[in-house]
């Protein structure tokens, strides 16, 4: 198996409907929560927005969050935690990959 690839057991989850160019994005449902595995393809911003706590483990390559004005870098084997409604952006890198806790069970849909 290519290590830059999700495992069968994960691309056999429902895929998220995150209308981001270039996301593979895979959804674990829970009961009060949702767990993503995303994979990105191409260079993406994500504006400044806030929603439940999040918090996520960096697989591959490269993200960097700006976290109530302050920015970080988080790399392969970082994880980071998001507050409740904080606001936050990023900028992710061509072949970032992660899995990510949303403490929110309706953050996204499947598609």
């Amino acid at each position: 198996m290519d290590e830059n690839q999700f495992p069968e057991i994960i691309l056999n989850l429902p895929k998220a409907d995150i209308p981001i160019k270039g996301l593979f994005s895979y959804l674990f449902q829970g009961k009060e929560q949702q767990i993503l595995f995303m994979e990105f393809e191409n260079d993406v911003e994500v504006p400044q927005h806030s929603h439940e706590a999040q918090w996520g483990t960096v697989l591959a390559g490269e993200i960097e969050l700006t976290i109530e004005g302050r920015k970080y870098i988080f790399k392969k084997g970082d994880t980071y935690f998001i507050p409740a409604g904080t606001k936050h952006s990023a900028k992710i890198k061509a072949g970032y990959k992660d899995i990510t806790l949303f403490n929110q069970k309706d953050r996204y849909q499947e598609k």
